[in-house]
């Protein structure tokens, strides 16, 4: 499966974007989706987790009560709006795809190219 990551930018402290996760090659519904993101300098970070069928759903510590991650299967689309952004939510952020419902990267064997969001206060 191939995915393609959207809808970042620039966005000012308190404000929303919508992350738009698209995949290629059919069967989403096959995968555990889950978002990560990577700040300058620091480690690739798990965001969040949706399960194939989207009734589980996990999320990090930093983004638990302001993000919401969902899936349309039909439409081979995964989605996280941010709400309440702040400039520590800068990142590039990432989709991938599982076998297994997780928090690790190692554990994800598909990546999108990433999108970058850029929060200014």
């Amino acid at each position: 499966v191939q995915l393609q990551a959207s809808g970042g930018g620039l966005v000012q402290a308190g404000g929303s974007l919508r992350l738009t996760c698209a995949a290629s090659g059919g069967g989403l519904s096959r995968y555990i989706m889950g978002w990560f993101r990577q700040a300058p300098g620091k480690e690739r970070d798990f965001v969040a987790a949706i399960s194939r069928s989207g009734d589980s759903i996990y999320y990090g510590d930093s983004v638990k009560g302001r993000f919401a991650t969902s899936r349309d299967n039909a439409r081979n689309t995964v989605y996280l709006q941010m709400n309440s952004l702040n400039v520590e939510d800068t990142a590039i952020y990432y989709c991938a795809a599982s076998r297994s419902l997780n928090v690790l990267t190692s554990q994800y064997d598909y990546w999108g190219q990433g999108t970058e969001v850029t929060v200014s206060s």
